[in-house]
């Protein structure tokens, strides 16, 4: 039979605590037994696991040999335990989570590491594409979480949680005329320049506080955005943190307006479907958001 769940525990019971006596008071069982048990796993594997000449027994080569890949299976299996437990209480097989593409740069991370110490056996699948893309994952249950902007109207399907706000800028290329030295844009200007934006592949995107041009250009990615737009394309609206470093460089312009800031803030929710229960996992992952400082 050689080597079981239990035979490894009473191996490292007696490697641990120095002799037969100590481990069974720690097993809570009968000294015979421990020593019974060891006996008859070195029967099983022909070794010698103990050298029983003096006091108390020895280890020998062999079980020192043997002890690191006994205490890795030891652990192991009591990673196994507290996972099954987990999914017991709700646990899902795998955290599924939707980031907006403009949003990849936010704490939405912070959170995981806490995660993957409660739960080392969980799966977690971050998606990212662009908002309407990661909303249709949500609603049909391909993702239990979605980390996105605040939607300009009610869907009594959803429920969320408010994550932060975030500020978007317009920008555009140092060459391009909206970005020209001494130049005071207005709203209207927008409306007619090109505009690059991470938008889904459906219908044109809804949301007039963000996609204003009649004149659209799509993307998957705020990379590929940012590529446009540097590149002399048109114009664009992505978060203040991410263009900033862009403009010191001198590779982005925030385009300066005579009517209007330059600056469109939106709440950034985490939203999910009201009709699903969350599992253990996703209901962490929303209290540790909660608990993030600032």
């Amino acid at each position: 039979m050689g080597f079981g769940s239990d035979q490894v525990r009473v191996l490292l019971a007696v490697l641990d605590h120095g002799s037969f006596s100590a481990a069974a008071r720690a097993l809570g069982r009968a000294p015979s037994a421990v020593s019974m048990a060891i006996a008859n796993l070195e029967a099983e594997i022909d070794l010698a696991l103990f050298d029983r000449s003096g006091r108390e027994p020895v280890p020998t080569g062999a079980a020192r040999a043997l002890e690191p890949q006994a205490r890795r299976i030891a652990l192991g299996l009591r990673q196994l335990d507290a996972h099954a437990l987990a999914l017991h209480a709700g646990l899902e097989r795998r955290l599924v989570i939707a980031v907006a593409s403009e949003l990849l740069s936010a704490a939405w991370d912070a959170p995981l590491a806490a995660l993957a110490e409660a739960y080392p056996a969980l799966d977690v699948d971050v998606r990212s594409g662009p908002m309407e893309d990661m909303m249709a994952l949500l609603h049909a249950a391909e993702a239990q979480l979605a980390l996105v902007y605040e939607r300009p109207a009610p869907d009594d399907r959803e429920d969320f949680q408010e994550f932060g706000q975030e500020l978007l800028v317009a920008v555009a290329a140092p060459d391009h005329p909206l970005a020209a030295p001494g130049r005071r844009t207005r709203m209207r200007d927008l409306i007619e320049a090109r505009q690059i934006a991470v938008a889904g592949r459906g219908e044109r995107p809804a949301d007039g506080r963000i996609f204003l041009s009649r004149s659209l250009w799509r993307t998957e990615s705020h990379l590929a955005t940012l590529r446009l737009v540097r590149l002399g394309f048109g114009w664009a609206f992505v978060p203040q943190a991410m263009a900033a470093p862009m403009a010191a460089a001198g590779e982005l312009v925030e385009i300066a307006f005579e009517d209007m800031t330059n600056g469109l803030r939106l709440w950034v929710d985490v939203v999910w479907r009201a009709d699903r229960p969350l599992g253990l996992a996703a209901r962490r992952y929303l209290e540790l958001l909660r608990r993030r400082p600032g």
